[in-house]
């Protein structure tokens, strides 16, 4: 399936580690989840933006994507690299308001 625009933009962005280009695609009043901690502003998320997945060297494919409802949708990555346990599956689980990104919630 193809996801909307906001979250492939998202995706896109944050594939090349823009953060300057992945922050107005959130709400100001977004929330994400990420790795056990909460953040909740633009600066918060900003900061997230800049530094996530910065650590570590690793390749990401996007192995699946799900239509959940009107405005939820998920994407699956399956990453490799030199993080601890070297494999996870990663369902990003997006809400979507008005266009943007509302909430993004990253788990196993």
């Amino acid at each position: 399936m193809t996801l909307p625009k906001p979250i492939t933009d998202y995706l896109a962005a944050h594939e090349k580690r823009d953060a300057d280009a992945a922050l107005p695609l959130f709400t100001p009043d977004a929330t994400v989840v990420d790795d056990g901690r909460t953040y909740r502003s633009p600066d918060e998320i900003g900061a997230w933006l800049r530094r996530a997945g910065s650590e570590y060297t690793y390749t990401s494919t996007l192995t699946a994507t799900e239509h959940v409802d009107d405005s939820r949708y998920v994407a699956t990555y399956h990453l490799e690299g030199d993080f601890p346990g070297g494999v996870v599956d990663l369902h990003h689980r997006f809400t979507l308001h008005n266009g943007r990104i509302s909430r993004l919630v990253i788990e196993p």
